[in-house]
């Protein structure tokens, strides 16, 4: 059973009872096999390079209540900052420097960022865009539709909106206040104007195995060039706190599935969910981009883990260049990363 949902992966045959089983899986023999699968699927496509992107979280206020974020607008009483214009060019300017890729310029959904139809927010992206020419992700929330081709026009190459479930039930009852359409219609939206589009999915919220498989699929078909999943990590001052926390094993296999299904899109292993010594593991399941490389001493947040490795210096350039030297990886310059973006852009914009 195993080996035929594998095989019907490999060859883009799968169905969600195929992508279930998959993710099902428990013997360590076949975990690995799953594992090596998705490696070989990756490295047939990019070989031993592996992207790089600095995270910039440069506001961490929401008009949203989300039941699973920290910075939810409920969640009165922590600490919350809202980066400027040359704040955000500096830091992005460092990563660059640096020899990072991409500057993920990352928001909650701000008010004041979305005054004057998001005024701030496009002339952040366009100084990042002349001032320091990195390659931009935007990840501000869900917009109106008018919005995706001024963004474009900012100087931004991604728009990031993660969807987190397909199972609408769920996902309402975890964005609440929040329509799924118009969420689901970002990637869409932002793939009309020419940007490229990511979408994500998380684990461990109260979803079935069904309920990833058909999210994975979804994705997969979506098309979108880059997709993730990421391990829920309960929240203090939300009303999913007391949640026991899931093994990122789940993850793993998630990360391993979507790679055998979509060797050619990039796939991120997080630094948010179990910081540094999180990153090996999800490499080995197929991963090929490192997020949430975030610098110490920046007074700058993470979104799944606010702190988690930052201040210690081990979410920085230096320390995840290091490792993945160690691990036999090669560091993509930013030029094979830009020649993905422009094989890769939709409707070649």
């Amino acid at each position: 059973m195993f080996e035929e949902a594998l095989d019907k992966a490999v060859h883009g045959d799968a169905s969600v009872e195929d992508v279930e089983e998959l993710l099902s899986v428990k013997d360590p023999e076949q975990t690995e096999v799953l594992y090596e699968a998705a490696r070989n699927a990756r490295n047939g496509r990019f070989g031993n390079k592996i992207f790089t992107y600095g995270f910039v979280y440069f506001s961490t206020y929401c008009k949203n209540n989300c039941n699973f974020c920290y910075f939810r607008r409920s969640n009165t009483g922590i600490g919350r900052y809202r980066k400027s214009i040359e704040e955000v060019v500096q830091l992005s300017g460092a990563l660059k420097d640096a020899g990072i890729n991409l500057a993920d310029l990352t928001m909650g959904e701000d008010p004041e960022m979305y005054r004057d139809g998001c005024k701030l927010l496009l002339e952040m992206i366009s100084a990042v865009h002349d001032e320091v020419g990195i390659s931009i992700m935007s990840s501000p929330g869900a917009l109106p539709r008018e919005m995706f081709p001024r963004i474009r026009a900012a100087g931004a190459d991604w728009h990031a909106c993660y969807q987190e479930t397909y199972n609408r039930p769920l996902f309402e009852s975890l964005r609440v206040e929040q329509d799924y359409d118009t969420r689901l219609n970002q990637k869409i939206w932002a793939m009309e104007a020419g940007l490229l589009a990511e979408d994500g999915m998380m684990i461990g919220l109260g979803e079935s195995m069904r309920d990833r498989a058909e999210t994975i699929l979804k994705m997969s078909s979506l098309g979108c060039q880059q997709i993730r999943a990421m391990t829920f990590v309960p929240q203090e001052g939300t009303p999913m706190q007391g949640n026991t926390p899931y093994d990122s094993e789940l993850e793993l296999r998630a990360i391993a599935v979507m790679r055998i299904l979509n060797p050619g899109k990039l796939i991120p292993s997080s630094l948010d969910v179990e910081g540094i010594k999180g990153l090996e593991t999800r490499l080995h399941a197929g991963a090929n981009v490192i997020t949430s490389i975030v610098p110490p001493n920046r007074n700058l947040a993470g979104v799944a883990q606010h702190e988690l490795d930052i201040e210690n210096g081990n979410r920085s350039v230096e320390h995840v260049f290091e490792l993945l030297d160690s691990l036999g990886y090669r560091r993509a310059e930013s030029a094979e990363y830009v020649r993905f973006l422009d094989e890769n852009r939709p409707g070649g914009a």
